[in-house]
């Protein structure tokens, strides 16, 4: 009997020819099996498979004919020519696999592909292309030929439609830059459309962070431009009008909860410029607080009430039950470093919590700040009921970990390495590892650092830090220092801008003064025999001649201070920072408040509080005026300061001057070095930083032009009551000062002649500014307007007349340093 339906003859038996590898019940599954048809669509479906390069298919009476013709087996996939990608790389964008069926369409798609890797790697000139290379028993090697070319990458990206900031400005947001002269050792210029996409992200919430509420992105274009050997990004926007904020009230549909309570935990007020990153913080602080209340459900929506005439947008923040919807489960996917609890720990909410969107968009903000994932996402679906949603948290984790070597020269410390190795992300477990090792022409160190960024569960960064440095100060006071110790400190984040860091120090200081043939800086109490003036082989000594003073002596201040000192410290940082951004602020307030007491043990005994603010303002694009402002004051809670506690500045508070070019000094035998600090100094600047224009932003370079201002005096050393008879007195314009030590010389005795003079010092200069990709570097050249010139006197012991205790200027700075 025969059967029809529709028209179509379905055949009692399936006949299968030409079939070597691919079992004869696989193909006949296709002609019996489920869905099977007529016989041209038993061929599309055999065809499909790729198995083969030609089916027949034909019915002889309730027989059904399959003959096919198979492909050739990839014996494997081999690539020629390639040197900047690895083969592992290209094999795993590829559909060609060994063992896998060999077909010439499958093969002029894979080049297809290589070549869009190598378009998003930078090298879109590449030329590929696939041949077969036969083998017996059916099998065939695939091979792809490479032809690698120079760097392609993004030539140019054009904005149109905007209007209010400038293309340079939008270009200068983007993570991704235009190739220029310095391609070669940068990636940023290589077209990848996920960071694209991110920076146009970047760009949106930057054009709603300054009021433009109505910003969107109209379109974005990339497209691989032959003739201009790269891609070519080009974006439409539409910027829309700037908007002020209007009326900001809070609407509470919760019982016994006052709106006027809330009113001040809200962060945009009437009048500002409307930003969307302030209304997001007012979202998360309102909701934590009802929260607290007992209120696990609330939800806090904005409602936006816009005045296109005015061009205002009135804010009401509505506090009202949501859903009554639990976090049923958190899944963490994609992890492979990074420990489940690292991720889970930056949400404020739990499985069995009560769910909340504000949370969930702050803990997706949270991730994505880390910088331990390449992408975060976080998606929700429906739970095992209805009053149940199951969180999928989705990252993949990036490497953390850097090696790094820098070098560089300032004019303080000369020439200066550093070999570092940092983890961001230690083990998976979102701790902080530093170790670090310094070695320079005047300075010598190591440091290891740790922080826990959650201590005991809490969002509190606890860590420590150990360090042992060396600086040669015999350019400035004739002596050598070494500092090792560690510290103990916690952080308490306040809000997100203030924070609280207690700490606990405690370091030893080791004073040493050389005394050798090069250095003879303490022959005065230990002559060097054919050194020294008045030895054996050595010229003779003069009073007023040359003597032990006159070839380089440390001052009395110093000798008093020569060994090792304990220092115990406790500590308390109070920070604010609202910077727009913090490598390259624009618009903020940074300061820092630092309170200290040594005593709790240990030798030093003194209390010490100092500050720094800076204020960001961009007055024109591009242009940013900084305000700076600083001061500090130490003092000893019992008996005298040493030396070594007291304040050492220059060009850190005003430039133009050397370091330890300022304050008071000891002018007894050395009228230019031999500085002593000073126990209170305060200061300001104005600075104007700008762009060089005709070059490339990404290029790093800004100018600058500055003012500082400032002093430091007030040394609180040594004794004011001389009990030395043989004081013969001090040159004009200084006091003394009487020290518990013994010279054993009679060209040096215990007395300092201290110069301490509260002068304003001021100065006016330019700056060269350049964040290279091998580091910051800085240059500035400054002209002090006024300084303590000194005086001149003779001293009555060595009879030498000259200019004492001036300052020490210094009018070109460098400072930098290269990674590498």
């Amino acid at each position: 009997m025969v059967a029809v339906s529709g028209g179509v003859v379905f055949a009692q038996s399936v006949i299968v020819q030409g079939n070597r590898r691919v079992d004869a019940e696989t193909i006949r599954s296709y002609a019996t099996g489920q869905g099977s048809g007529s016989p041209q669509e038993i061929r599309q479906s055999l065809m499909a498979t790729g198995l083969f390069s030609n089916v027949q298919v034909s019915r002889r009476g309730a027989q059904t004919v399959v003959s096919v013709q198979e492909n050739d087996t990839i014996n494997r996939v081999a690539f020629e020519g390639n040197r900047r990608l690895k083969g592992e790389v290209l094999l795993g964008q590829v559909q060609s696999k060994a063992r896998g069926p060999l077909s010439q369409q499958l093969i002029d798609a894979d080049v297809e592909r290589l070549k869009e890797v190598y378009r998003r790697a930078g090298y879109g000139l590449a030329t590929i292309s696939g041949r077969i290379q036969p083998l017996p028993n059916g099998r065939s090697d695939v091979v792809f030929t490479i032809s690698e070319s120079g760097k392609t990458g993004i030539k140019s990206i054009n904005f149109s439609g905007n209007g209010v900031y400038s293309s340079s400005r939008l270009r200068g947001l983007m993570t991704s830059t235009e190739s220029n002269f310095l391609s070669w050792i940068k990636t940023s210029d290589v077209y990848d459309p996920d960071r694209i996409n991110s920076d146009l992200e970047l760009i949106r919430r930057y054009y709603l962070k300054n009021g433009y509420a109505d910003f969107r992105i109209v379109s974005s274009d990339a497209r691989f431009d032959d003739a201009a050997g790269g891609w070519v990004v080009d974006v439409t926007v539409d910027e829309g009008p700037q908007y002020k904020v209007g009326n900001v009230a809070v609407d509470s549909r919760l019982r016994d909860v006052d709106p006027a309570a809330l009113q001040s935990l809200v962060n945009t007020s009437a009048g500002d410029t409307y930003n969307a990153e302030a209304v997001e913080r007012s979202l998360v602080t309102l909701t934590t607080e009802v929260a607290k209340r007992g209120y696990a459900f609330a939800q806090v929506r904005p409602r936006g009430e816009r005045d296109a005439a005015g061009q205002q947008i009135g804010i009401t923040y509505v506090v009202e039950e949501g859903p009554r919807v639990y976090v049923e489960r958190i899944n963490v996917r994609g992890n492979t470093r990074t420990r489940d609890y690292v991720v889970r720990r930056e949400l404020d909410l739990g499985e069995g919590d009560a769910y909340n969107k504000v949370f969930v968009d702050r803990a997706e903000r949270r991730l994505n700040n880390l910088g331990f994932f390449n992408k975060v996402r976080i998606t929700n679906e429906p739970g095992s009921a209805p009053d149940r949603v199951i969180v999928n948290i989705d990252v993949e984790d990036k490497p953390t970990g850097s090696f790094s070597i820098a070098g560089g020269y300032s004019t303080s410390d000369g020439i200066i390495g550093e070999v570092s190795l940092s983890e961001s992300n230690f083990l998976g477990r979102g701790q902080f590892v530093r170790i670090a090792g310094t070695l320079g022409q005047r300075t010598q160190g190591v440091d290891f650092s740790f922080t826990e960024p959650y201590f005991l569960g809490h969002r509190i960064a606890a860590g420590f830090d150990l360090f042992s440095k060396f600086n040669d100060n015999t350019n400035i006071g004739y002596f050598e220092s070494r500092v090792t110790g560690g510290q103990v400190r916690f952080s308490f984040p306040i809000t997100e801008e203030f924070s609280i860091t207690p700490r606990y120090s405690i370091y030893t200081t080791e004073i040493k003064i050389p005394n050798t043939a090069a250095k003879p800086y303490n022959d005065c109490s230990i002559p060097l025999e054919g050194i020294t003036p008045g030895t054996t082989g050595a010229s003779a000594a003069s009073v007023n001649g040359f003597n032990c003073l006159t070839n380089g002596e440390a001052t009395v201040a110093v000798k008093e201070a020569q060994g090792s000192t304990l220092t115990s410290l406790v500590g308390l940082n109070f920070n604010y920072n609202s910077l727009d951004n913090y490598q390259n602020p624009r618009n903020g307030f940074v300061a820092e408040i630092k309170p200290e007491f040594a005593g709790v043990g240990g030798d030093s005994k003194f209390l010490r509080v100092s500050a720094d603010a800076r204020y960001y303002r961009e007055f024109l694009e591009d242009f940013v005026g900084i305000a700076r402002i600083q001061g500090g004051h130490v003092q000893a809670t019992s008996g005298d300061l040493r030396m070594i506690d007291h304040y050492f500045l220059g060009p850190t508070l005003v430039r133009g001057f050397a370091p330890s070019g300022i304050g008071p000094r000891d002018v007894s035998n050395d009228p230019t070095a031999n500085a002593l600090g000073g126990t209170t100094y305060f200061g300001g600047s104005l600075e104007v930083q700008f762009p060089i224009f005709g070059l490339p932003r990404d290029l790093g370079l800004k100018g600058a032009i500055f003012a500082d201002a400032g002093t430091l005096f007030n040394y609180d050393g040594g004794s004011k009551s001389i009990t030395n008879g043989a004081f013969l007195g001090c040159p004009a314009g200084s006091e003394g000062r009487q020290f518990n030590v013994s010279t054993n010389s009679v060209y040096q005795n215990n007395i300092a002649c201290v110069r301490d003079k509260n002068v304003i010092r001021s100065s006016i200069g330019v700056s060269l500014l350049w964040q290279s990709p091998l580091g910051p570097i800085r240059f500035d050249y400054a002209y002090a307007l006024s300084k303590d010139d000194g005086q001149i006197g003779t001293d009555p012991r060595t009879g030498i007349t000259a200019k004492y205790g001036g300052d020490r200027t210094q009018a070109f700075r460098f400072s930098g340093g290269a990674r590498f």
